[in-house]
């Protein structure tokens, strides 16, 4: 517990001041984390960091993560993300043939949705940062919150399992409390840095996201539930790894965009 402790507040101690910095020096502090997401992924497979498929999901998360007017100095017109990623799969393809399928269909697969998955997630934290400090710390306090209302709830009213074969300590009655407790910290959020110019809007959002952010814990618990793994890697002492601690954030923040919550 001690362990944790330091960790949460040492890791605070360097991402928030970077939060509120902006510019390059976030940017490359979240291409440092989703490299280092993508690699826990990898890990997860069992496929070696440093061959052919590995270093060119990489390459295609960093794309992914790019800013959609460019990429790479490039202007979107000529080259796009989705042409990108064609180029990837018909790659990953060939490689399964070149190799004699000791790189099959299946890992081609996994390889795609990992990049797309880490490197739009990141994506679009940094695009949140770029359009206000107000509404990435909306997210985080909505996240943190909806974290610690399903601890607390299920600790004292969890009474039905919410999905026993894929995360057993979680209840429903844990999720409902987490959606409340994230849309009392919303509110409360609202009056001081409005995100929204309509509170009911905010509350239905929070809803949605408080949601979504438990979906995309529960599926990095069934990644590491299929895969046999306790924690997604062992970067941060007692919180695991880098998708470990931000599995919740980049599920909801495309979701955020989507719906046209944030500029």
């Amino acid at each position: 517990m001690k362990q944790r402790t330091i960790t949460a507040i040492v890791g605070a101690l360097i991402f928030l001041p970077l939060i509120i910095l902006g510019g390059w020096p976030f940017k490359i502090f979240v291409y440092l984390i989703a490299s280092i997401g993508i690699l826990e992924l990898i890990r997860m497979k069992k496929i070696s960091r440093y061959s052919i498929p590995s270093i060119l999901t990489l390459l295609l998360m960093w794309a992914l993560m790019f800013p959609f007017g460019q990429i790479f100095g490039i202007e979107e017109d000529v080259v796009t993300k989705s042409e990108l990623t064609l180029v990837a799969v018909l790659l990953l393809l060939s490689y399964t043939v070149l190799v004699k399928n000791r790189f099959t269909f299946d890992d081609a697969g996994f390889l795609l949705i990992s990049a797309i998955y880490v490197g739009m997630g990141f994506h679009y934290l940094m695009e949140t940062r770029d359009s206000g400090l107000e509404y990435i710390f909306y997210a985080l306090f909505v996240i943190w919150a909806t974290d610690t209302g399903a601890y607390l709830f299920g600790r004292s009213f969890g009474k039905h399992k919410l999905w026993p074969k894929i995360s057993p300590k979680k209840t429903v009655e844990g999720a409902v409390g987490g959606i409340v407790l994230a849309c009392i910290v919303a509110l409360a959020f609202q009056l001081f840095y409005p995100v929204h110019s309509s509170t009911i809007v905010v509350l239905i959002v929070t809803v949605v996201v408080s949601f979504f952010g438990q979906i995309g814990d529960l599926v990095e618990s069934a990644f590491k539930r299929h895969y046999a793994v306790k924690d997604s890697g062992s970067i941060l002492p007692g919180h695991g790894g880098v998708l470990d601690r931000f599995d919740s954030l980049i599920f909801i923040l495309p979701v955020l965009h989507f719906i046209n919550f944030i500029s």
